[in-house]
């Protein structure tokens, strides 16, 4: 693939804004599902409160408004999905929560990362559990013995992946 036509069309400055107070909520998202197969309330609310207050200041007010009907998108197809037994309530609400980050001339790069990080993490995390170093050091996780996914370690890193790329692809 010829990455030198690639683009993106969030702003790298608004990639650049959001990176750093994003990072450490998708890490925590993924370390929460990892351990105990649930992202928290709190991560989630933070996420929205990020946009809410870092997107006021580096987006459009247009383009500002309009990224929270994602949210409402994102969150009606998630619980759908949940009450199908495919999702997860709280990645249904964590996707939701990320959803806003995403400008939707994206959407196509945005279904890619989904995919990628779908199957990306699906493997990783049924390939890393049987190791048992791994195992042995981190023996109270449940996702180690979970049938379910735990999909706040693909949305978070599909989360960072995006905004890494608009910063260095981005308009």
């Amino acid at each position: 693939m010829d990455l030198s036509t690639f683009s993106m069309a969030i702003s790298k400055s608004s990639a650049l804004w959001f990176l750093p107070f994003v990072a450490p909520l998708c890490v925590w998202a993924i370390f929460s599902d990892l351990m105990n197969m649930k992202i928290r309330n709190q991560c989630v609310l933070a996420m929205m409160v990020v946009f809410a207050v870092v997107g006021f200041f580096v987006l459009p007010f247009d383009a500002y408004l309009w990224s929270w009907s994602h949210f409402a998108v994102i969150l009606v197809i998630g619980f759908v999905l949940n009450m199908g037994g495919m999702f997860g309530a709280g990645d249904a609400k964590f996707a939701a929560a990320m959803a806003p980050f995403f400008h939707v001339g994206d959407y196509t790069t945005a279904l890619y990362l989904y995919c990628l990080t779908s199957v990306g993490g699906f493997v990783l995390h049924r390939l890393i559990r049987r190791v048992p170093l791994i195992t042995n050091a981190t023996p109270d996780w449940h996702s180690w013995t979970s049938k379910r996914m735990p999909f706040g370690l693909s949305l978070g890193v599909m989360m960072l992946a995006y905004l890494i790329l608009g910063a260095i692809y981005g308009a």
